[in-house]
């Protein structure tokens, strides 16, 4: 229909405070972006915060990630700049409520659709909770998850559908070198500084759909990574595509980020996701 799937940036931490909290592993949460904010719980809840740390504190009292806790009628939670990485995502027992839209509850900020009001949250907004269907019980995430989810500045990929228009030099210039992220990134595509790499014979392509986690090569030579409210077609052609067991760390890139890609075979990256599939099927697996 021509919607990019939009969701979570980093989903991998979406479903992880989702666990912490008791719900189905794709309830509605919070995303916060390099800045947290403050909320206010008149009622109380039961809730979670997953990701990069933002410093969080309940009225005084310091909040860990990964880690759920009770918030008494009243209390308020605090989360100022980043920490470590890109985003932090708040969760709740009962989940947030918001209408449906194409089956998904969030929110597609470039057309304004879906989530709530089909915007970014404002000062004074009220959220409604869903019912808590549990009582409280202290969960953390097991050490080998937190491993799991360290920043890893290598990301791998697969070749790209028009990798043979680009030269054997072009392509060991991209695998070799070394990209900044820029500050003109956003959840549309990360947009990336370094090494420039261009089609010497120009070649023009007729546009076709693209995938989350194309690596685009506009006529300028400077990659941009497609992300999570990405076009849903494109006339760039894609040298390479982060696999989807690494989609989590795209996430957590922030400006000025360094990285560098590693080529790895289809069936390597199918193994990968599989295996971290498996890391995260179950509570037992994710919690202590």
């Amino acid at each position: 229909m021509g919607v990019s799937i939009s969701g979570a940036a980093d989903p991998i931490s979406l479903r992880i405070g989702n666990c912490l909290v008791g719900n189905p592993e794709n309830t509605a949460g919070l995303e916060m972006t390099l800045l947290g904010g403050t909320f206010v719980f008149p009622e109380g809840a039961i809730v979670a915060l997953a990701g990069s740390d933002f410093g969080a504190r309940l009225d005084d009292a310091k909040v860990d990630v990964g880690t759920s806790i009770e918030v008494d009628p009243g209390q308020t939670l605090r989360l100022g700049p980043t920490r470590s990485g890109a985003r932090c995502y708040l969760c709740v027992q009962g989940g947030i409520v918001v209408p449906p839209f194409l089956h998904s509850a969030s929110t597609h900020i470039l057309s304004g659709l879906g989530g709530f009001e089909g915007r970014a949250l404002r000062s004074r907004d009220v959220l409604h909770i869903g019912s808590a269907s549990k009582t409280f019980r202290k969960r953390t995430i097991a050490p080998h998850i937190s491993e799991h989810l360290l920043p890893r500045k290598v990301l791998r990929v697969t070749s790209g559908p028009q990798l043979e228009w680009f030269s054997q030099s072009f392509q060991h210039s991209f695998y070799s070198a070394t990209y900044r992220l820029s500050e003109q990134s956003d959840r549309m595509g990360l947009r990336l500084e370094g090494a420039r790499i261009s089609q010497p014979d120009h070649r023009a392509m007729i546009t076709e759909g693209v995938s989350l986690g194309a690596v685009q090569v506009p006529p300028a030579g400077s990659p941009i990574i497609l992300f999570v409210e990405q076009q849903t077609t494109g006339g760039y052609p894609k040298i390479a595509n982060v696999i989807s067991a690494d989609f989590h760390r795209l996430g957590q890139l922030r400006p000025r980020d360094e990285i560098r890609f590693e080529l790895v075979t289809l069936e390597a990256a199918q193994s990968l996701l599989i295996e971290q599939e498996k890391l995260l099927a179950s509570e037992e697996s994710i919690l202590e």
